[in-house]
């Protein structure tokens, strides 16, 4: 199991970058960290925490609790802590203040850096609507002074967001880090397993560490699911359902388009359709939805046809592929796992789903690999920035990569391209259907390319790529 720490290089050198800074010039400084649940932000902060050899103080906060209750568990942690010069400044009983609370944290600082985390702080806030005028006060007259690292943990991104926006009392006084799921190479090697067989795991499990930490090292996906399909508590299941129930945790409407997207309802009319039950969903109630979905809660992309002409229709889907996965197939899996259903008929169903539902999630993956490739300069086509698909209104043809030189609409086309995930190689009859459905793409001219799970046999592309080369366009 992926039980040892992995990856997250980039982010600890930045975490020990802004504590040398503090060493360094004596004053404090603050970072807000936004990312899903699940995505490691606790488990990052800890590392560099137990990393850093500097004292520390990491509070994390209660869902629900009052702000007497909050104060109390904070200034708990804070006398369990090391940080303290003197214990007896923390008083014995909190007066469910957090500007007395941070007071008291001001005052037994030691002269010498230390690191400070709040996690969970939207439900801070939440709790109490003047905490973060208390913050922003304490850090003010208080806190920044001090050789202090302060760092802020959230799970709901738009509230982190929020945070530091520029109407908020924190505006202009924190950096802000948003911290993405582990990338496909960082999992295979959390894994141990092989580029197509780390592709596969990054899908299922997100990239998130809360699955991995349960995965069984050298264990190819669908071994993966089919044990797991024998524990109904297992986080391929309990990860994910969290995350719905966390985000949603009533069901709404918001929660039908999600469930009505994740089932795998791409376009506006097919998911006004599922989601709408008896009647449609009307445009005027779907679009705000939609729209809340993908720029406030972060969990369905609205991918955009990629020409040098605009195009639509949008379509959409779920943005967390562990969390796609759970609503196409594992959380009725699940169900029949509590029903007391033997764990093979239930892997069977699941297995049934899994060819279709890997080959559309590996495309956004793909991409980003393309993409990468080409900010590195690995591509062909040195004037490559971005890399979407191409569908029009019939999907005949729909395209699964287009680069170009910009999103969303381009001046220059450079290649179009199909992916095969299957079995079976990239043969000359998908040549042929890619090149006869090229021409479509508005401002295409040349430049063919295939990515496939299984090999290529057909000549004239002008790039092939396979499993290793995805994984490694992260190595670059």
């Amino acid at each position: 199991m992926a039980t040892r720490f992995v990856g997250r290089a980039t982010e600890l050198d930045l975490l020990g970058k802004r504590l040398e800074r503090v060493g360094t010039t004596g004053g404090g400084r603050a970072l807000a960290i936004r990312g899903r649940r699940q995505v490691g932000k606790s488990r990052l902060v800890q590392e560099f925490c137990g990393r850093a050899e500097v004292p520390y103080l990491f509070f994390t906060a209660t869902k629900g609790a009052s702000p007497v209750e909050a104060v109390t568990a904070f200034l708990a942690e804070l006398r369990e802590s090391d940080l303290p010069v003197d214990h007896e400044l923390i008083p014995g009983e909190a007066t469910g203040n957090w500007a007395d609370a941070f007071r008291v944290l001001a005052s037994v600082l030691p002269d010498r850096p230390v690191v400070v985390v709040l996690d969970e702080l939207p439900w801070l806030a939440e709790q109490d609507e003047r905490f973060d005028d208390a913050l922003q006060t304490a850090w003010d007259r208080l806190l920044s002074p001090k050789p202090v690292l302060l760092v802020l943990l959230g799970s709901d991104i738009h509230m982190m967001e929020r945070l530091t926006a520029y109407d908020r009392p924190f505006f202009g006084r924190a950096d802000t880090m948003a911290l993405g799921p582990l990338n496909p190479a960082e999992t295979g090697r959390a894994l141990g397993l092989g580029p197509a067989d780390a592709i596969d795991a990054h899908l299922v499990s997100g990239g998130l560490p809360g699955i991995l930490r349960a995965w069984p090292r050298g264990t190819p996906a669908l071994d993966f699911i089919k044990q797991e399909c024998a524990d109904p508590a297992s986080p391929l299941f309990s990860v994910p359902e969290a995350t719905l129930m966390a985000e949603f945790p009533a069901p709404d409407r918001s929660r039908r388009v999600l469930e009505a997207v994740g089932s795998g309802e791409r376009t506006h009319a097919n998911i006004a359709a599922a989601a709408g039950g008896r009647a449609d969903l009307p445009s005027g109630v779907l679009s705000p939805l939609l729209r809340r979905l993908v720029d406030e809660k972060r969990v369905l992309v609205a991918d955009s046809p990629l020409s040098t002409q605009p195009g639509k229709p949008a379509l959409y889907r779920v943005d967390d592929s562990s969390l796609r996965l759970y609503l196409a197939a594992l959380r009725s899996a699940s169900e029949l796992v509590r029903r007391g259903l033997p764990a093979s008929a239930v892997f069977r169903r699941v297995r049934r789903h899994w060819s279709s539902w890997r080959g559309k999630a590996v495309e956004p993956l793909v991409r980003q690999a393309l993409e990468l490739a080409a900010a590195a300069g690995d591509l062909p086509w040195e004037e490559v920035e971005a890399v979407g698909g191409w569908w029009n209104r019939q999907f005949d043809p729909e395209l699964d990569l287009v680069g170009c030189d910009r999103a969303p609409v381009a001046r220059t086309v450079h290649f179009v391209g199909s992916i095969k995930w299957l079995s079976a190689p990239f043969d000359k009859h998908d040549l042929a259907a890619l090149i006869k459905a090229a021409p479509r793409v508005p401002g295409y001219s040349s430049g063919l390319v295939a990515v496939s799970l299984s090999g290529v046999d057909a000549e004239g592309l002008d790039l092939v790529w396979g499993p290793d080369d995805i994984v490694n366009a992260w190595e670059s």
